[in-house]
């Protein structure tokens, strides 16, 4: 059995490297990272992990070669990976989310709601991002808000210094696919 090759399409897939599509990891997740990776990578992907017939797969080569969008066979395998491994329902929401994200420039249906209790005078933005899991740590957060990489309700967050005051109730994004509702109370 040959090794996969991670999302970033030269090393092996690898938690530890952060090239990985985890199939416990939600559908949203599992459906963004698949959409990323290369067409040419794609196909690999395909060839290894789909149930689709050979021959199947070389239909959707000679369409995509004749000028057919890439992007709808990684729709439809990302589909299929979803539903193996959570359910068709998951799947089509993700597809949804999805589109409605990059598309529209919306954000998902279903994004999770981080409650801060207790606060008095604030959180700084660095500390809530690594608090609502966003970020792996506050410098992780410093770098992610200095590459323009953090929105608050869709407004790009320059300063890092922002101070979040307690009442309130905000969305946070952080790249393109990471979301919190951010509620401090």
């Amino acid at each position: 059995m040959p090794l996969l090759e991670g999302t970033d399409g030269v090393n092996k897939m690898s938690k530890s490297l952060g090239n990985y599509i985890g199939i416990t990891e939600a559908p949203n997740e599992i459906f963004g990272k698949i959409m990323s990776v290369s067409d040419e990578l794609m196909w690999r992907y395909i060839e290894l992990l789909s149930s689709a017939s050979l021959s199947s797969i070389g239909e959707w080569k000679a369409q995509v070669a004749a000028g057919a969008n890439p992007r709808n066979i990684k729709v439809r395998f990302a589909q299929e990976i979803i539903t193996r491994f959570h359910n068709a329902a998951a799947a089509e929401q993700a597809l949804n989310d999805f589109e409605s994200r990059f598309r529209q420039g919306g954000i998902p249906d279903e994004i999770a709601t981080v409650v801060l209790d207790g606060v008095s005078g604030g959180v700084p933005i660095a500390q809530v991002l690594k608090q609502a899991g966003l970020t792996a740590s506050t410098s992780d957060a410093m770098r992610m808000i200095e590459q323009g990489g953090v929105k608050l309700d869709g407004d790009k967050v320059s300063d890092k210094a922002l101070v979040l005051q307690a009442g309130c109730d905000v969305v946070l994004q952080v790249g393109k696919r990471k979301y919190a509702r951010i509620v401090i109370s």
